[in-house]
């Protein structure tokens, strides 16, 4: 039996997010910005078509903005996470395999599932998830993961397939493929895109129709694995399109200078929490911690000050509180005042399986007494902020929100908030 694999992408997610609960923006240009309100992260169909593009700082565009009454919105990550829970549990009643790819993405294992209509099956994911969460998406289907990449491209691209389109067939692939630049096939990044011009290949079918053995020489196995995958044969695994993170960072630029400790302090414990749930999610444990401050660059009338610190992990941990224990000593070491800080961060490295931890000393223990293995703890806490986003935090005595981002047009929490829940009238 063929293998049929399905993408199934929202569009333009965060803009579809806020569309739901504000029906009267549809046709309208939206745009979600970034941390601070600084860029562009999401657009409405009707905002790329006046050319502005993904990651423009928005002071750039202030001129169309207010020409073309664009309506602006602060990223609601606590919505859109919700949202795309949403999506991919509905995913799930189509497919015994799923593999979500990012928050608004997933592949569906349909092998012998919809063998003998593919469109149709494709037509009834895109009708429940608009009629159950009202967000559009589209279908790409092909028997290899990076086929069904380049049909959600040209699903979303053309009109006429309906939001859903099959790369099973050789002769509607080969057409496909040669009306599509080689820059929009999956893992094909914009270094190897300019020489594969200089090779004179500059469509996915010219990739596609390359001996295997040159592009391995040329270009080595990842390239090679793309070359067979667009001619149906599959090289990955679901569970192989995404490898586990092998340096993880969390930071943030503020929308006021800091310029006390506490505060500083309060910062590094929310950006610890994250990155140590982060690292649970792909069952990691990290041997290294290490955190930075910063001055801003961009202001030389004031003192510019920016320090790191590192610290080894004996033993490796994925435990939110020794994480946070540890950053507060180091950001002691590194800490002056008289500064104004824009940034600070953290990066966990040396990241490791935790299947391959070796069993624990009798006497290992960590920062301020805390157990080396508390996965139960950590376990509950990420399952109760699973059902309820940010309801349990661990952070640094006096906790406030003096230090989080400018968020001037942010939406409300509609599926997370009792008191932001919608009214109909």
């Amino acid at each position: 039996m063929q293998p049929l694999i399905a993408l199934v992408d929202c569009n333009n997610f965060y803009v579809s997010c806020e569309r739901v609960f504000r029906p009267d923006l549809a046709g309208k240009p939206v745009m979600v910005l970034s941390n601070n309100d600084g860029c562009v992260v999401s657009r409405s169909k009707e905002v790329k078509d006046l050319g502005i593009k993904m990651g423009v700082p928005v002071f750039q565009v202030q001129q169309l903005i207010n020409q073309y009454q664009i309506q602006l919105f602060s990223s609601n990550y606590t919505l859109y996470a919700d949202m795309s829970s949403r999506v991919m549990s509905i995913l799930e009643e189509f497919s015994p395999d799923l593999h979500v790819y990012s928050i608004d993405e997933a592949f569906l294992n349909l092998t012998g599932v919809c063998h003998q209509d593919p469109f149709t099956y494709g037509q009834r994911i895109k009708k429940r998830i608009f009629r159950t969460t009202g967000i559009p998406v589209c279908v790409g289907m092909g028997p290899t993961k990076t086929l069904a990449k380049l049909a959600n491209f040209a699903a979303k691209r053309w009109q006429k397939t309906e939001s859903v389109l099959d790369l099973s067939d050789p002769t509607r692939r080969e057409k496909l493929m040669r009306i599509v630049p080689v820059h929009e096939v999956w893992g094909i990044g914009k270094h190897t895109t300019t020489k594969l011009n200089q090779l004179g290949i500059h469509t996915a079918w010219d990739l596609a129709t390359q001996p295997n053995k040159f592009i391995h020489n040329q270009f080595g196995i990842t390239v090679a694995r793309t070359v067979l995958e667009l001619n149906g044969i599959s090289c990955l695994k679901l569970e192989e399109i995404t490898s586990n993170k092998q340096q993880i960072v969390c930071s943030r630029s503020f929308s006021h200078r800091l310029t006390h400790y506490h505060n500083l302090s309060q910062a590094l414990a929310e950006f610890c929490s994250r990155a140590a749930e982060k690292l649970r999610q792909q069952h990691s444990v990290t041997c290294r911690i290490s955190i930075f401050i910063r001055t801003s660059p961009f202001n030389s009338q004031k003192l510019q000050y920016q320090r790191s610190a590192s610290v080894n992990l004996s033993p490796p941990t994925q435990d939110t509180r020794i994480l946070i224990t540890t950053a507060n000593r180091l950001l002691t070491e590194i800490f002056k005042t008289g500064y104004e800080y824009q940034k600070c961060g953290v990066q966990l490295s040396h990241i490791q399986s935790k299947a391959t931890l070796n069993q624990l000393e009798l006497f290992d223990y960590a920062d301020d007494n805390l157990l080396a293995d508390n996965t139960v703890l950590m376990d509950t806490i990420d399952q109760i902020n699973r059902r309820f986003p940010k309801m349990l935090s661990i952070a640094a005595t006096g906790f406030t929100q003096s230090w989080q981002p400018r968020t001037n047009y942010v939406s409300q929490h509609y599926t997370t908030d009792w008191d932001d829940l919608a009214l109909i009238k």
